[in-house]
């Protein structure tokens, strides 16, 4: 990657991604938020239409991350979409991680998410005010992990 303000604005998008898989695995809601836009707007598994943070941790994190394992995002395949003022993005992203039946065994549970980003100056830190989060075809939509 070269040292261009696009390539800055995609790897700060990478950041983020890393960021936020961090949070994931160690179920921390609220390193988390700092991450998001409190009037963000969300769909997922749980909910399909979410508005504010914290309805998004309440009816989607807190079911979600106790319950998984290993999430991580495949951050060689980000697809990212900055716009023109360099003040809105779009990324796509696949991630991976493992989810567990009722009866405790492990399943992978791979899946793919849209955020769109937006931040008040170029070089400061992406905000996320829109995600869209859903697990690939097949995979179960519950995990029944229990992480403290």
């Amino acid at each position: 990657m070269t040292d261009t303000p696009a390539n800055d604005d995609e790897g700060r998008i990478r950041q983020w991604l890393s960021e936020l898989s961090e949070h994931v695995r160690a179920v921390d809601f609220s390193g988390a938020r700092r991450l998001f836009a409190e009037d963000m707007v969300a769909f997922g598994t749980f909910s399909d239409f979410l508005v504010g943070r914290e309805a998004v941790e309440r009816l989607q994190w807190r079911k979600v991350w106790p319950s998984i394992a290993g999430f991580r995002w495949r951050l060689d395949e980000v697809k990212a979409m900055v716009g023109a003022d360099r003040l809105f993005a779009v990324a796509m992203a696949s991630f991976d991680s493992t989810g567990y039946s009722r009866d405790g065994e492990p399943y992978e549970r791979p899946g793919r998410a849209t955020v769109a980003f937006r931040r008040r100056a170029i070089g400061e830190d992406w905000i996320a005010h829109h995600t869209h989060m859903s697990l690939c075809r097949g995979v179960p939509q519950q995990s029944f992990g229990r992480k403290p």
